[in-house]
């Protein structure tokens, strides 16, 4: 056997001898050229696979494609022409994201909650865990109706939801001390020296203080609750305005776990519970591309190598309701029309026709 493994060895070395040398160059040189050819195909492919941002000017997206979007997006630019947008082409089927949020497996936590109300359509609530509740007993499970509808871009890209899609950076000018006051006034952050204290960690975490003002107020309420007046924990009085570690399946539960985190990070007034939220936010979400409140609430950009699973809340209704928050901080300081940016994200395979409530 090894006489004729050598045998066939000396063959194929006495074949090439007879090759002829310029043969053997362009033989050389086409096998380069397909190589090469092979390496751009592949790194094509993967850059193909790669979410990226792209200015949007008008004319760069694919109607066809990407349908409903360009009409909104012109429409925007045309009311406030100082807005920027942003195209986060996400390279995510439409129809698989909307299969990952939603809820099939009734041994897991549902990501995606909307209150126990009549004000939403039966159909709003999923399939399997239909009338149980969680969190605090007050909260259902929802169906991927309801999800499509929220996380539908084109139902965001109008004036009274578009805040959703609004970077959270600190813009000069178009956050006032003000316009702090005027969203918080009768709320537990009225009074200046609460708005000032907004506005600087704001600034220095370079992080919009309106978003800071609208979450606070989204997580509290108005009034205030017991984390954001105070709670008693180990013999000392802890603040957690963010509701940050806030989870369990009873009151007393969640209360414990949110404050047990305030006690770890020693926050024992609501100015330390500010600024340490505050950046909280910024390394966990900002930080790692989640920088819109859609994008918190949705886990759909892969930049910490992970999908849907980095949710800031479960409240499928919390964007929207904190942009409107947000929207009306902006018009109370008549800054809603200053150099904004607005990220909008695209998904492969979308319907013709929008997601319907």
């Amino acid at each position: 056997m090894k006489e004729k493994i050598q045998s066939f060895i000396l063959f194929i070395k006495n074949v090439i001898q007879r090759i002829p040398k310029k043969v053997k160059i362009i033989t050389a040189i086409v096998l380069v050229i397909v190589l090469i050819c092979c390496v751009i195909f592949v790194w094509i492919s993967n850059e193909n696979k790669k979410q990226k941002y792209v200015a949007y000017n008008g004319k760069n997206i694919n109607e066809s494609k990407y349908p409903g979007y360009k009409e909104l997006l012109d429409a925007l630019q045309e009311r406030h022409p100082n807005w920027e947008f942003t195209l986060l082409y996400t390279r995510l089927d439409w129809s698989e994201v909307i299969k990952n949020e939603g809820h099939k497996d009734n041994t897991a936590y549902p990501l995606n909650l909307i209150p126990d109300s009549t004000e939403y359509p039966e159909d709003w609530r999923c399939e399997i865990d239909k009338d149980k509740t969680f969190d605090n007993g007050t909260w259902l499970c929802a169906s991927d109706k309801a999800i499509a509808y929220q996380m539908d871009p084109r139902n965001i890209l109008k004036e009274e939801n578009v805040f959703q899609f609004a970077e959270l950076i600190y813009v000069e000018g178009a956050q006032t001390a003000e316009g702090l006051e005027s969203i918080t006034q009768g709320s537990f952050l009225e009074g200046e020296a609460i708005a000032e204290a907004l506005l600087q960690a704001g600034k220095k975490a370079n992080v919009d203080p309106y978003f800071i003002a609208s979450r606070l107020i989204q997580e509290q309420g108005r009034e205030g609750t017991t984390l954001s007046r105070g709670y008693e924990y180990k013999e000392s009085l802890v603040y957690n305005v963010f509701n940050i570690g806030a989870s369990g399946n009873s009151r007393e539960e969640i209360l414990e776990n949110a404050a047990q985190y305030a006690y770890s990070q020693g926050w024992d007034s609501i100015e330390k519970a500010l600024i340490g939220g505050v950046e909280f936010i910024k390394d966990a979400y900002i930080n790692v591309g989640q920088n819109t409140l859609y994008l918190q609430k949705f886990d759909v950009v892969n930049q910490d190598g992970s999908l849907y699973t980095h949710q800031y809340m479960q409240n499928l209704l919390a964007p929207q309701s904190e942009a409107s928050n947000m929207r009306a901080i902006y018009e109370s300081s008549n800054t809603v029309d200053a150099s904004l940016h607005f990220i909008v994200p695209l998904y492969e395979n979308m319907p013709e026709t929008v997601s319907e409530r």
